[in-house]
């Protein structure tokens, strides 16, 4: 092969290796590319991937708002129920929010609006109670219904209705608190009579019903009302509490005893040289003047404990048995009659403590015999057999001897005395504490809550506008003293009246008298001077029903 065969040939053995090089090296960089394309992409879809993942932890940390329904139920279950004041509400709130998810914390005085608005609910509510099982007295709605008055800072007098079932005794075991009463009236006064406290429980029954039995203290009022509404034929059987019934008693048998005022004054004496000693720890209970024989007890009880510390026999001048009897004073002198009122209050609390867990039937009146016979007086024993035999005959026309008949009214002055001192200032205003006392009775539910929300600026205050604020009324006079006389002003609008209205009603409060003696007659009813209406259904053979209306006005147009 010549020389210029060789070269060409050469030549294109190296060309044919330089397209195969080409055509490899274009082929890595295409694939070097596209792999570096992926390699990025694939970088990039990782950093949002993780940038998702961390967005998504973060979300799963913080929990989702929570509904305002629920923190207006929380909010008025730790005032209600846990019982701290408003301030400690919203502090609680205010270091839960970013567990709990609350955005807005709430301040003390929504959570005051919160239960005032809690407190119109309920009163609205009272005219939707349940019927409850049948009672043997005609024409009521199964409730008992426990009346009471109580004094505020001001010159209102607080009224308040509340209703429990009569047969609480079937469905519980303990006494009726303030979580099993319903709040179905409260009025503020300057003054209640019995004609007034007669008119308030007239619309009420005009509303809710006739009651199955009244429940209340030895009050002169309370018992003017029954009997003012027993002339119209609208009272119901009522009932004494037993714990007022107790002191009274007990009152009229040691109030003019020549001893017990000698032992009322040697405990005030006792007191006073106790209190700044090392024996201060002895230093008698304080027993309030009003109402003293509710809790006299108490101080007949310490009186006989300090006695025991101080047995016969001498002591030394400088010993602690000599200072204490130097201070006793007249004590050891009424000794007979600290052991005498002692027994006798031991044998009425034990059958309170009985009667008011169980309620008043003939196994708990049982029940209540040893300790009657354990009591000393016997002219106490035969009253306080008397008074429970009372109440018994009353539980039986009931239906309820077997079953407890409730007979105490602690819960409303359990009411009473959580409504003054608890979410209220020092200045105890009688109308804002009424406004209160619905939202104390029951648990409140998240139905409430939802309800509480509905109640816009405008209804709350049409209830609240009117009233007269002690705290506002004193700041504007300590600051300005030449508005002194217009406190004068404005002393009638101060009343305050939580009733429920009637539903798909007339506003007249005229209630038509039904009366029960229908038993006693056999024929026709004696016709009064003008005859009676009579209005007859149509019926099949055999059955007839008539309503009897008395008119006693003149007759329209001659209808």
């Amino acid at each position: 092969m010549s020389q210029l065969s060789k070269v060409k040939h050469s030549r294109q053995h190296w060309k044919h290796k330089a397209m195969q090089r080409g055509d490899h090296n274009r082929y890595q960089r295409k694939q070097i590319a596209r792999l570096r394309a992926e390699r990025n992409q694939a970088r990039r879809a990782l950093q949002e991937t993780r940038a998702q993942l961390h967005q998504l932890q973060s979300q799963a940390r913080q929990l989702a708002p929570r509904p305002k329904v629920d923190v207006v139920h929380l909010a008025l279950q730790l005032f209600l129920v846990a019982r701290i004041s408003f301030r400690a509400v919203a502090r609680v709130l205010t270091l839960l929010a970013a567990v709990l998810g609350i955005s807005k914390p709430p301040c003390p005085q929504t959570l005051i609006n919160w239960v005032t608005r809690l407190s119109l609910v309920r009163i609205e509510a009272a005219r939707r109670l349940p019927l409850l099982l049948p009672s043997p007295v005609p024409f009521t709605n199964g409730f008992l219904w426990l009346i009471d008055i109580s004094i505020g800072l001001g010159t209102g007098k607080i009224l308040a209705v509340l209703a429990v079932d009569a047969r609480h005794h079937q469905h519980h075991d303990g006494a009726p608190t303030l979580h099993h009463v319903h709040c179905i009236a409260v009025a503020v006064a300057a003054s209640w009579t019995g004609d007034t406290i007669a008119a308030l429980l007239r619309r009420l029954i005009a509303i809710l019903g006739r009651p199955t039995a009244s429940l209340k203290d030895a009050g002169s009022e309370l018992h003017k009302a029954v009997d003012v509404l027993d002339t119209e034929a609208l009272a119901s059987p009522c009932l004494d509490d037993i714990s007022h019934a107790a002191a009274g008693m007990l009152k009229r048998h040691y109030q003019d005893h020549p001893t017990f005022q000698t032992f009322l004054s040697a405990c005030a004496r006792v007191s006073g040289k106790l209190k700044h000693t090392i024996l201060a720890c002895l230093t008698p209970p304080k027993v309030r003047t009003k109402a003293r024989f509710m809790n006299v007890h108490r101080l007949f009880t310490w009186a006989d404990q300090v006695l025991k510390l101080s047995p016969q026999g001498g002591a030394k001048s400088d010993s602690l048995l000599a200072k204490l009897r130097a201070c006793l004073e007249h004590l050891p002198a009424c000794k007979t009659l600290i052991r005498r009122f002692r027994a006798d209050a031991c044998g009425l609390l034990g059958c309170q403590r009985i009667l008011k867990t169980k309620g008043l039937s003939h196994h708990t009146r049982q029940q209540c015999e040893p300790l009657i016979d354990a009591m000393p007086s016997a002219a106490l024993r035969r009253e306080f057999r008397t008074y429970l035999d009372f109440e018994l005959g009353t539980a039986k026309a009931l239906g309820l001897d077997h079953i407890g008949l409730p007979i105490s009214t602690d819960a409303i002055e359990s009411l009473f005395g959580v409504a003054k001192r608890h979410g209220t200032s020092e200045i105890q205003d009688a109308a804002r504490i009424a406004l209160r006392l619905p939202a104390l009775c029951g648990i409140p539910t998240r139905q409430e809550a939802e309800q509480v929300l509905q109640v816009g600026v405008a209804g709350q205050q049409q209830f609240t506008a009117p009233l007269i604020s002690l705290t506002k009324q004193r700041r504007q006079v300590l600051a300005n003293p030449h508005h002194l006389e217009t406190l004068i002003q404005g002393q009638g609008s101060c009343e305050v009246e939580l009733l429920a209205r009637p539903e798909k009603r007339s506003n007249c409060q005229r209630i038509i008298n039904m009366s029960d003696g229908y038993k006693e007659n056999s024929g026709p009813l004696p016709g009064p001077p003008g005859e009676p209406l009579l209005l007859e259904n149509a019926a099949p053979l055999g059955k007839r029903e008539t309503i009897l209306i008395s008119c006693s006005q003149k007759p329209v147009n001659g209808r």
